[in-house]
């Protein structure tokens, strides 16, 4: 209803819209076309005849809606300012190439086609009427204006059809008469400005043709001007008096002037029109103009099969750019590897300039501990100390034994000759078998404590350094020199990776880009309100959308080689910088593995000094104790000896009184005893002790 009876301003131009747009919508669903099983009756009245016409089809209800809404437009662009190219002819054209014309005969081809021409027409009067004001080239003006001419050709061509005639009657007369008058006055208005043109260009008999040109037609628009109104009348006496004057001034300055020839019209290029009006667009299904579709639940299976059918499209279109970007990424991948080129490690110069934070912390901890050294060295001096005395106690052990045992074996020497004697000291096996195992101890341990020292000389020069000042920390970590040519190459090369990144991350943002657009392209609304046999035609063009983004895509993927083969070339210049940087990292990292050895080896070095000193302190007491038992032993060994031999003096026949002479004393103990008892004078007497040595052979 509101279709029906609309306010004659833009916001009725907006209801023929919804309107027609819903109406779209509902044909798409309910079968209401010419034969259908929905189709009602629907009555309009033809302009121009005035006769009530009815048909059963709702394109016909849209027909006369987009017929209505042409006519309010041209309505519209008459009382509005004469400053827009846009105009009414856009619903005509739609109606012309969309709607059967046998609905009615206002609807026919011709009277759509005049429709339409008189429109483009009006509007390209209104950008001639802007430009001439805006000053533009004359030349530019001249076009437009034979556009303007152009287009009432055409409605006059239209006006001519004897069914426009015969369906006009009187009225078409008078609109062609009109329309004719207007293509002599804008064909003057064309030379006029081309006559200009060539008066700029110095061209002066030209000029004289145009102007003159510009002034038949004018005469010819006088004509046919008659019975038109004042304001017409008036505007062509002004147009005279430009043109008119143009022409003398020319023709006079030509012959009294220039004397240039004047070239026949024919001979010079005719002037081209410039169509720069549009009409404009209609689009049944926008949802800007129509609103909401009241419909939209309702979707016949006829769309979801088409939609299933796009899918399938969206998927073959995603697949084979896919596979052109695996089939580069699969390139781009090998390469890289082989390059062994980690962008985010190249450049690793910033981290020479800083004390990496495990060392750091590592200063930090031994800053609150300065006696750290000092406490390690003296734990080990102590260790030191504690291990001499242990090993001096066990030589002296080892040494007693050695003399006992030098001792026993002499005298088993000579009294091996004669009967054994029963018992000997008790123990010294004992002590023997302790210093042994003591011994193995001691030589154990005195291997581990060569290491724990060997260790601590290791790591006492590094825990000093992290001790100290932290300009002598970064003083002692290695650093790389590199000559300006070296840093080109290095900045050269980084360049170029962070190309090869940046050409990464805009392929998988074009490719996510591509993805989600396709996830959310749905044109199921579109496919309801299209016909079957458009719905190719339809893929096409909503297809078409993804035309850019696989553009971007194949300006992404072709850069590929380019960049690579710089690449190449910069890796070439960057191997010995490549080697250098290796080398000096190499041995920060050793240094800085090192410094930190130290620090963590210095919890364990106290450790093992502490357990040293624990083993050496219980060891030295079990030492002295086993020293004097040694001693003692050693003495009741000796004691034992001692005994032996005074059975075995015992045993021999007393000598003979002598002078206590010690010379004839011995004579005569060999003469008594023969030589073994001389043997066992010479190698025991002198070690016997006082007490024996006193007792004679007289007794």
């Amino acid at each position: 209803q509101s279709a029906v009876s609309v306010p004659r301003d833009f916001e009725g131009c907006s209801t023929l819209r919804k309107y027609l747009g819903q109406l779209h919508f509902l044909q798409s669903r309910i079968p209401m076309g010419n034969g259908q099983e929905a189709a009602v009756p629907v009555t309009w009245t033809e302009i121009f005849s005035g006769k009530a016409v009815t048909h059963e089809d709702i394109k016909y209800e849209q027909a006369c809606v987009l017929y209505n809404l042409g006519a309010l437009h041209s309505m519209l662009g008459a009382m509005d300012k004469r400053v827009s190219e846009e105009c009414a002819a856009g619903a005509f054209t739609y109606l012309r190439d969309h709607f059967p014309h046998s609905y009615s005969v206002d609807m026919s081809h011709q009277i759509l086609s005049l429709n339409i021409n008189l429109m483009l027409g009006q509007a390209q009067e209104c950008l001639l009427e802007k430009s001439m004001l805006d000053n533009r080239k004359s030349f530019l003006v001249a076009r437009i204006s034979a556009q303007v001419v152009d287009y009432y050709k055409e409605a006059c061509r239209a006006l001519e059809n004897s069914e426009t005639a015969s369906l006009l009657g009187k009225i078409q007369k008078d609109w062609k008469k009109l329309v004719q008058m207007k293509i002599y006055y804008f064909a003057a208005v064309a030379h006029l400005h081309m006559g200009k043109q060539a008066e700029e260009q110095q061209k002066f008999g030209e000029r004289v043709i145009y102007f003159q040109s510009a002034l038949d037609k004018l005469n010819e628009a006088i004509k046919l001007a008659k019975g038109q109104p004042e304001t017409v009348q008036e505007a062509l006496r002004f147009t005279m008096d430009v043109i008119g004057g143009k022409y003398n001034s020319a023709k006079k300055d030509n012959d009294f002037i220039y004397h240039e020839a004047v070239p026949a019209l024919d001979t010079l290029q005719s002037v081209k029109g410039a169509p720069l009006v549009k009409a404009l667009p209609v689009n049944p299904t926008d949802p800007a103009v129509t609103g909401p579709d009241i419909f939209a639940k309702l979707v016949p299976m006829a769309a979801h099969e088409a939609s299933s059918l796009y899918s399938e499209e969206k998927a073959k279109l995603l697949r084979d750019v896919m596979a052109k970007i695996e089939a580069k990424n699969e390139v781009l991948d090998q390469f890289m590897d082989s390059m062994q080129l980690d962008p985010e490690t190249v450049d690793n110069l910033d981290m020479y300039n800083h004390i990496p934070a495990v060392l750091m912390e590592k200063c930090a901890a031994l800053s609150v501990r300065p006696d750290t050294v000092r406490n390690l060295v003296q734990s080990m001096q102590v260790l030191s100390g504690v291990f001499t005395d242990v090993e001096a106690s066990l030589k002296e052990i080892r040494d007693l034994l050695e003399e006992d045992e030098a001792q026993e074996r002499k005298l088993q020497e000579l009294l091996g000759r004669v009967p054994p004697a029963p018992g000997s000291p008790p123990g010294l096996a004992e002590v023997s078998k302790e210093c042994s195992k003591y011994l193995e101890l001691h030589e154990k341990a005195s291997f581990t404590n060569t290491e724990l020292h060997r260790a601590m000389n290791l790591h006492l020069g590094n825990l000093r350094l992290l001790g100290g000042p932290l300009e002598q920390v970064r003083a002692a970590l290695p650093t790389p020199t590199l000559s300006e040519e070296d840093k080109q190459v290095l900045q050269n090369l980084k360049r170029i990776l962070a190309k090869v990144q940046e050409m990464r991350d805009q392929r998988m943002s074009l490719e996510q880009q591509l993805r989600d657009m396709i996830q959310k392209d749905d044109i199921t609304t579109s496919l309801v309100t299209t016909d079957r046999s458009e719905m190719k035609k339809l893929f096409e063009e909503q297809l078409k959308k993804y035309d850019q983004l696989k553009v971007y895509l194949e300006q992404n993927l072709a850069a590929q080689e380019n960049v690579l083969k710089a690449l190449t070339d910069a890796n070439v210049k960057y191997a010995a910088v490549r080697k250098a940087l290796a080398e000096v990292e190499h041995k920060w990292n050793t240094t800085v593995q090192t410094l930190v050895a130290s620090y963590e080896a210095y919890e364990d070095l106290m450790k093992k000094s502490q357990e040293g000193k624990d083993f050496y302190t219980d060891l030295e007491g079990k030492a002295a104790k086993l020293l004097e038992r040694a001693r003692a032993a050693c003495q009741a060994s000796e004691a034992h000896r001692q005994q032996l031999l005074e059975r075995e003096l015992k045993k021999q026949p007393p000598p003979r009184p002598t002078a206590p002479k010690p010379p004839l004393q011995k004579k005569a103990l060999d003469e008594a005893g023969g030589p073994e008892a001389a043997e066992l004078s010479s190698l025991v007497l002198p070690e016997l002790p006082e007490e024996l040595r006193s007792l004679p052979g007289t007794r």
